[in-house]
């Protein structure tokens, strides 16, 4: 078998591990990063969803993320440079009620994440159509991870490693405790639709077909649903489906597609048939992998908590700021808001660098929606862009523990947090 040697391997291309693997590339580390996709970007580009959600402290309507996150906004012309505060970015691209901000198209996301990657090609290099799919462990820590890709299976010997899967893959292979939801989140595939022309009456009659063919059992489950003119005035982006699976059981995963696929289509058809806006309409496409929203997590050696949450409990390790609602979404139909309880919405809180370390492993850092977070925090810590801070934060503390022959998961989590704030990156800070 065929072995590579870097100091940083990154497992998974999506917010966090995009953020990790030009993080870390950019603090002088060898860095390869492995995606199955063809492209990086994650639930942005494989899903289609636009949103850089957690960006924006809503009540105040402050950044709390920067670094990464608010450069790739600003390449995208999305921001404006120096750019604080909500009414810094465009404001056709802003939605209030949630306090997000979207991108135009997520195809020139794509281009604009190839672009970067080969601008630090002397540091990083990228093997997409490649996913981790075993590791090796001695004397606790992982000695190498083995990926499959069109050249077979390929050993990866790396010092440090970010497991940036979204679902804990390579942490739970490696023998660490993880734990999920019960219930999971359910999965959603988005997709698009064209040649609409909305009126009046569109809204309430999309809703009440779906209501009608949910009844009638040819829609298993679905939400709002929301439509969403985001591409174009004609275009609507469509948030609805929803199918209840466990995405870390490939039978399961697989069939979630099917029928999501399958769900997708028949509120398309419903549509056409009988809203009216939609009598000329087409189908444009779902996204190439139906959204995820909830698996594994880690149990770290901190775990956020909703507790964390309620008292903005502060961390002297912090290396990122969470501020998004409590946004969870049940396994079954509803109607109007797509998640349920209170959509409890906290103040800027502290992220520990700790719930990236795992336990039982030192050199394993875990980044994105699979860190160390309670089931209820972890609805507000998921998101895209609170993902890119968690993210550039573990290739900080990678390349460093490689710089100072040291191991990530006993690296100290201040210096991280020096670090990151001299990249103008980091935890929120009122000043």
């Amino acid at each position: 078998m065929k072995t590579i040697q870097t100091d940083v391997l990154v497992c998974g291309g999506g917010c966090a591990g995009i953020a990790a693997a030009l993080s870390s590339a950019r603090n002088g580390a060898k860095t390869l990063l492995v995606e199955r996709a063809g492209f990086s970007g994650g639930i942005i580009t494989t899903v289609g969803l636009p949103y850089f959600d957690g960006l924006i402290d809503k009540p105040s309507g402050r950044f709390v993320v920067k670094g990464i996150a608010l450069e790739l906004l600003q390449k995208l012309g999305v921001a404006k440079e120096g750019a604080k505060h909500i009414d810094d970015l465009r404001p056709d691209l802003i939605t209030k009620y949630w306090g997000s901000v979207y991108i135009p198209n997520v195809e020139e996301f794509k281009l604009l994440s190839d672009e970067l990657i080969l601008k630090h090609r002397d540091n990083l290099k990228v093997l997409y159509h490649s996913m981790a799919c075993d590791v090796e462990v001695k004397a606790g820590r992982i000695s190498a991870v083995t990926i499959a890709n069109k050249d077979g299976l390929t050993r990866i010997e790396a010092k440090q490693i970010i497991d940036s899967t979204g679902d804990g893959d390579v942490a739970h292979w490696a023998g660490c405790p993880t734990i999920k939801s019960t219930p999971l989140m359910p999965l959603t595939m988005h997709f698009r639709i064209g040649n609409v022309v909305p009126v009046k009456e569109t809204k309430d009659a999309a809703k009440k077909v779906l209501i009608e063919a949910h009844k009638e059992g040819r829609l298993p489950n679905f939400y709002g649903p929301g439509l969403i003119f985001a591409f174009a005035k004609d275009e609507c982006y469509v948030h609805a489906t929803r199918v209840p699976a466990d995405a870390t059981d490939a039978a399961d995963f697989t069939r979630a597609e099917i029928q999501g696929r399958k769900d997708a289509w028949t509120i398309f058809n419903e549509w056409k048939t009988k809203v009216p806006g939609f009598e000329n309409s087409y189908y444009i496409m779902s996204g190439p992998y139906i959204g995820v929203r909830d698996t594994r997590r880690i149990v770290g050696l901190n775990m956020l908590s909703l507790e964390d949450l309620q008292k903005t409990t502060r961390h002297d390790d912090a290396i990122a700021t969470g501020c998004w609602f409590l946004d969870i979404h049940p396994p079954e139909t509803t109607l109007d808001k797509p998640f349920t309880g209170s959509g409890f919405q906290p103040k800027p809180y502290d992220i520990s660098y700790r719930t990236l370390i795992p336990q039982n492993v030192s050199n394993l850092l875990v980044a994105g929606r699979c860190h160390s977070a309670s089931s209820e925090a972890s609805a507000s810590s998921r998101v895209t862009a609170t993902a890119m801070a968690l993210g550039e934060a573990a290739g900080v503390a990678a390349a460093l523990a490689v710089k100072s022959n040291s191991e990530v998961g006993v690296f100290d989590g201040v210096k991280v947090r020096e670090k990151l704030a001299n990249q103008n990156a980091g935890p929120f800070s009122e000043v």
